[in-house]
């Protein structure tokens, strides 16, 4: 890539170095498994007491060396003295790639000999290699190892004297089977006796190492709970789950004792992510636990709030996943389990902790009960989510028709055997019965009271403090003496409304107190669910609700956390969209939840209408005039500035009174063809129900235009086949076409045939008519006919099958059966892998992203941006402040992360074999072309729990760039950070700890919170004045991360970090939503331009970065993307008939979009103009027909979108153009209706 060499740099966690106190031996082994440390230390003390002479033995854990420090100083005194070094490496190499450096540099000095060992059952031929003993040699020591057990232990004590002249006296490994029962006399049951009572039976699978340690006690445990709890329990050991000795002892053992429930405490996944399947257990068909036994501590685990550390988050979370397992809960820490003096070493053993192990039988026990229960005695909930709280609004659900699909499970349920009485004839029906409170349920006070005493005490406490007594909250009924709830029952389901975790108070005091409870109403619905009406499970329907954003830590939930307390180990199911993995795995994570992944709404082109329609003709009249009657220019000239002035199109497009004619209709006519181009979404998908017609149609076509990294574009195919000579998924859509005109493509579009834009339209309609079976291909087009047959043979029945498989899932899910796994991820973005939908979906391995795919993208876009910058100011930007979000990571590998590398000049390396990220390399600025730009990472708090190697990376990576020798001019990071180290010591602080805040860029909220800060200002209108704003957005993500830091507050800090940027980016990695139909870049976008113009007294320059097309990333300013978003989606009658199908919610999503743009007018100054308003109210309010179907289907939205209009006025966000405006508002205000 370059000729000039990079900086190595490598990631580093902030932890301390140790120094493990050991004395030189001629025997060192190391290796990250406690239990193949024990196994020595067990062989060591009883081969000495027998008498046998053997050479001086160190065992060391890896885990306390992963600090370069730590490992430098156990390498000089230990490792350098040595005549034997034997590592075992779980995860090869790359695991821990600075130790194998300094090891392999200390024994080629020293003469000894190191051996390289595989730390699970599958060899490494690098570790092979890179050993200095004969292949048969390091063979013959791994197996000894892997075999486990005592005289395993003794053997290869033995024969590592041998090696080292030692007597010849050792014998070959002895295999153990890799797999076999186990069931311990007086905790399991025997098979004749659990034969003859019919009880559910549960399977315990652990690791073989931890029965030939005989570190047993969590598995006990586990086995004694669940025969307290009714179960027939049997453990199984293992070796690994992809072992096929294993796969066929697991095999037999299923099909001889088929498992009700199975609880699983081996890591990893059994088959790779993206290869079909169900994993090793998913052949059971039963629900799946994921049980953690945690390599950290118990007491670490309480104090802090992440729950797990990463290493146990990537093995035994996420790759789990993989395979479609239920998190349940961390049942087990290590702890100390004595010290052998001989070796040197403090030995460790897992020890259970008993609620963790209460809590993880009784879900299985209510997993094993759900199934063995008849579907007629079935009681289920149907949650319908209260996000934000509001009338209008209820049944909020990303992309998806919840009362509809709420109908359609009912119906469904019905169809399968549940008693659910008369369901509702649709969902307007259904919504009416929820919101006129005509039916509701009752949680007496007395009920109320008993459960919450059951809970464990600072539950109710933290409750109580924060909103008083239970009779003082809204929900409760003096008359009654108890909480109504808004609750229907359906037979033996019930469908409830969730009520909002807070409510009215002082806004200011709540973005001060992340950590508020939820209020007795709340409590009382979970409480209502679980004990009045005693659910078998609960079905979440759509994203996202509350319950999993509630105060607690990240995973590995305990008691205290306000998940848990409230949902209890109730089965959980979660129809979720399939493109927001990240928000789907925290329900996951921290609510148990089984996904049920469902498709996103059918895209449509928006093409034009009304005045752009008008303004599109005008512009094709005018170069038609050019080549034939150019005295009519300049009066078409006219008519077009004319027109776009009045529609504000002039503003959008920056185009000034003076600009030469000619520039200002180029403008106009890209701008024009881009609008029509835009993918908007056509109505909303409902859970059970494939696209039909024409939303199939486009829903097809557009995920053909962008295809999987091995496929073909169908779009390009044609381009290609017909000599087009173009690429139509990047190009300046506004030039003239001076190409090829095909036959074809002249006959399926009447207008005008002129620019880059119309050729694009015609590709875009054939393409269509080929998808719908208007038109056959010819046969000469080959690559067409490659593109079509791969999208009829694989694509269509693909998105045709998601709406029964998504029923399917649920149903399977709700009889206790297994949901097979799937990718997640945004099926336009070349994903389509993710289909059909119906399946409980993953995430990544968070220890590969960045993915070298995201790495290019994000470069390219760091690169356009800092091009797009420069051509606007004349400069480079002084410092980024860059939001990074979890979900859009997971949905892109990395993308945001990417850019924040590339604008330091920084470039990930990645470990060949495992592609996980290994380290990085800051790139010479003489590759770069540029000064390296300064980056505030504002992360998220799900970015904060599942990417904490990417906080170290970004952190690490500053740290690297800010310790080079290099001029402010090029490194003005390196200035700032010794400048702003200078002024921490004048103020006190020590020099390392000045050095260390002072290279601080990684900011979030406070651990175990999450958001921006201003999304209760912003929806409430609880702000006074944008200081406001940008005071609330730093007191919420005014918390410090990486260099251990590890979200210490840090207001001051951010706000100075602040006070140094000029510009803002988000970015957006598809194009199934959009800045005004998603909640939530308002706070964090708008929030950060206010924060940046309160600290630094001037407004930044806020770019949007659209990544929807990965091979052509385009830069937008904000103001740009809002106005763009506004034309071709929100006023779109196109967009608005699809929503209007929808009834409440299309109703819903319309009041959205004002709520949002209102939010970045307050939020982001000078990104929303008066006449964006007006174009939302003449589309919705000002349209008879419009208001009308509002008035009908949701009085409440319409008199939420009159309010948050009129605030828009009052608070000089909007003048409207008409003085009857006002007027008309006030009438449609909610005491007018």
């Amino acid at each position: 890539m370059h000729l000039l060499a990079a900086t190595p740099g490598r990631i580093s966690d902030g932890s301390e170095a140790v120094d493990l106190g050991q004395d030189p031996a001629e025997v060192v082994v190391l290796s990250a498994a406690d239990t193949d440390l024990r196994l020595l230390s067990t062989a060591r003390r009883v081969l000495a007491g027998q008498g046998v002479a053997l050479p001086s033995l160190r065992l060391a854990n890896l885990l306390d060396l992963q600090h370069p420090m730590s490992v430098d100083l156990y390498v000089e005194s230990v490792i350098a003295h040595a005549r034997l070094v034997v590592v075992r490496l779980l995860g090869g190499r790359g695991y821990w790639s600075y130790g194998v450096e300094q090891v392999l540099a200390a024994v080629a000095r020293s003469g000894a000999q190191v051996v390289w060992l595989p730390g699970d059952a599958n060899p490494d031929a690098e570790l092979t290699r890179l050993s200095s003993v004969p292949a048969d040699v390091q063979h013959r020591l791994w197996l000894y190892l892997m075999f486990g057990g005592p005289a395993n232990g003794a053997g290869f004590l033995r024969y590592a004297a041998s090696l080292l002249g030692g007597a010849d006296d050792w014998t070959a490994p002895a295999p153990m089977v890799p797999a076999g029962p186990y069931r311990p006399p007086g905790i399991c049951s025997d098979s004749e006796t659990e034969a003859a009572e019919g009880r559910p039976r549960a399977l315990v699978v652990f690791y073989r190492a931890l029965y030939q340690a005989a570190d047993l006690a969590p598995v006990d445990a586990l086995l004694a709970a669940l025969e307290a709890r009714g179960l027939a329990a049997e453990g199984l050991f293992v070796t690994s789950l992809k072992d096929p000795l294993v796969l066929a002892t697991l095999e037999a053992r299923l099909a001889r004792r088929p498992p009700d429930v199975i609880l699983n405490a081996t890591g990893f996944a059994s088959r790779p992510p993206g290869r079909p399947g169900v994993g090793a257990l998913g052949e059971a068909d039963c629900p799946v636990l994921q049980v953690l036994f945690s390599g950290g501590g118990e007491a670490a685990w309480r104090a802090g709030a992440h729950g797990l550390p990463a290493r146990d988050i990537a093995m035994k979370v996420a790759l789990p996943e993989v395979d479609g397992r239920i998190l349940a809960r961390a049942v087990a820490f290590k702890g100390p389990a004595g010290r052998d003096d001989a070796c040197q070493v403090e030995l460790a053993g897992l020890g259970p902790v008993a609620d963790r192990i209460a809590y993880t039988t009784d879900l299985a026990a209510a997993w094993a009960r759900l199934r063995r229960t008849p579907a007629a005695q079935r009681r289920l909930a149907l949650v319908l989510a209260n996000y934000p709280d509001r009338e209008g609004r209820i049944a909020n659900g990303v992309g998806l028709d919840t009362p509809a699909s709420a109908v359609g499970v009912l119906r469904a349920l019905g169809g399968a055997g549940y008693a659910v009485g008369q369901p509702p004839a649709d969902g307007a029906d259904l919504i009416a019965l929820l919101t006129e409170g005509a039916r509701t349920v009752l949680l007496p006070r007395a009920a109320y009271r008993a459960w919450l005493a059951r809970l464990p005490e600072s539950v109710p406490a933290r409750v109580g403090a924060r909103w008083g007594r239970p009779e003082d909250d809204p929900s409760f009924d003096k008359a009654l003496d108890g909480f109504v709830l808004r609750v229907v029952e359906f037979g033996q389901v019930a469908v409830g409304i969730q009520p909002p975790r807070s409510r009215g108070g002082d806004p200011v005091a709540a973005y001060h107190d992340p950590e508020i409870p939820p209020t007795h109403g709340y409590m009382a619905f979970y409480a209502w669910l679980r004990q009045g009406f005693g659910v078998h499970a609960v079905v979440h329907m759509g994203k996202h609700g509350t319950l999993e954003w509630l105060p607690g830590k990240a995973l590995a939930l305990s008691e205290d956390c306000f998940p848990e307390a409230l949902l209890g180990p109730t089965p959980h199911l979660y129809p979720f969209i399939v493109n927001d993995p990240g928000e789907g795995t925290q329900a996951k994570r921290r609510t148990g939840a089984v996904i049920i992944d469902h498709l996103t709404p059918p895209l449509t082109r928006a093409e034009s209408y009304g005045p752009l329609k008008d303004l599109e003709a005008l512009v094709d009249e005018y170069y038609e005039a050019a080549g034939s009657d150019p005295r009519r220019l300049a009066v078409l000239t006219e008519e077009i500035l004319s027109l776009s002035r009045t529609i504000g199109l002039d503003r959008d497009l920056g185009i000034e009174p003076e600009e030469d004619a000619l520039s200002a209709l180029g403008k106009l006519d890209n701008h024009l063809c881009e609008l029509k181009e835009m993918q908007i979404r056509d109505g909303l998908h409902v859970f059970g129900q494939a696209p039909e017609g024409d939303r199939r149609t486009d829903l097809l076509v557009a995920l053909a235009r962008v295809p999987p990294a091995d496929g073909l574009s169908l779009h390009r195919a044609l381009a290609d086949d017909l000599g087009l000579a173009f690429d139509p998924l990047d190009c300046p859509l506004g030039e003239p076409w001076t190409g090829p005109r095909p036959a074809v493509l002249e006959s399926l579009v009447a207008a005008p045939w002129r620019s880059t834009g119309d050729t694009v339209e015609r590709l875009e309609a054939l393409a269509r008519a080929l998808v719908a079976g208007d038109l056959a291909p010819d046969p000469a087009w080959t690559n067409t006919t490659r593109a079509l047959g791969w999208l009829s043979g694989t694509l269509a029945p693909a998105v045709e099958a998601c709406g029964a498989a998504e029923m399917a899932g649920l149903l399977s899910g709700l009889d206790g059966r297994f949901v097979p796994p799937g990718p997640s991820g945004a099926p336009t973005r070349g994903r389509p892998d993710v289909l059909p939908t119906g399946r409980n979906f993953y995430s990544v391995d968070s220890r590969v992203v960045p993915t070298p795919a995201a790495w290019r993208l994000g470069f390219k876009s760091a690169t356009r941006l800092l091009e797009r910058h420069l051509q606007d100011h004349g400069d480079w930007p002084r410092a980024v402040v860059l939001t990074a979000w979890g979900t859009a990571n997971m949905r892109s590998g990395g993308d945001d992360i990417a850019q924040a590398l590339a604008l330091l000049g920084v470039q990930p390396t990645w470990d060949t074999l495992s592609r996980r990220v290994s380290g990085f390399e800051v790139l010479p600025h003489g590759v770069l072309g540029r000064p390296r730009i300064d980056v505030i990472l504002r992360i998220s708090g799900f970015f904060r729990d599942a990417f904490p190697g990417l906080v170290d990376l970004m952190d690490s990576a500053v740290r690297a760039v800010a310790a080079l020798d290099e001029p402010p001019e090029v490194n003005p990071i390196r200035a700032r950070v010794v400048a702003d180290a200078a002024a921490e010591q004048a103020a006190g602080a020590d020099p390392e700890a000045a050095t260390r805040r002072a290279a601080c860029r990684v900011f979030g909220a406070r651990p175990g919170t999450y958001g921006a800060g201003l999304e209760a200002l912003l929806d409430g209108g609880g702000w006074a004045d944008p200081a406001e704003l940008a005071r609330a957005y730093v007191a919420w993500g005014g918390h410090a991360y990486g260099a251990g830091l590890d979200g210490v507050a840090a207001e001051g800090l951010f706000a100075r970090r602040l006070a140094s940027a000029d510009t803002v980016l988000k970015s957006q990695d598809n194009a199934e939503h959009d800045l005004l139909d998603s909640a939530e870049y308002a706070p964090f976008s708008g929030g950060a331009a206010a924060a940046v113009e309160h600290y630094s007294g001037s407004a930044p320059t806020t770019y949007h970065a659209d990544h929807s097309r990965p091979d052509s990333p385009r830069i937008r300013t904000l103001k740009e993307e809002i106005a763009r978003v506004v034309r071709g989606r929100a006023a779109n009658p196109k967009w608005i008939a699809g929503a209007r199908r929808h009834g409440y919610r299309g109703a819903a999503e319309m009041a959205a979009t004002v709520d949002y743009l209102t939010a970045f007018a307050a939020a982001a100054s000078g990104t929303v103009d008066d006449h964006h308003f007006e174009q939302l109210f003449d589309a919705y309010l000002g349209d008879p027909e419009t208001r009308a179907f509002l008035a009908e289907a949701n009085p409440a939205a319409l008199a939420e979108m009159a309010a948050r209009f009129r605030e828009a006025i009052a608070r000089g966000l909007w003048q409207p153009r008409r003085n009857a405006t006002p007027g008309l508002l006030d009438g449609l205000l909610p005491d007018r209706l």
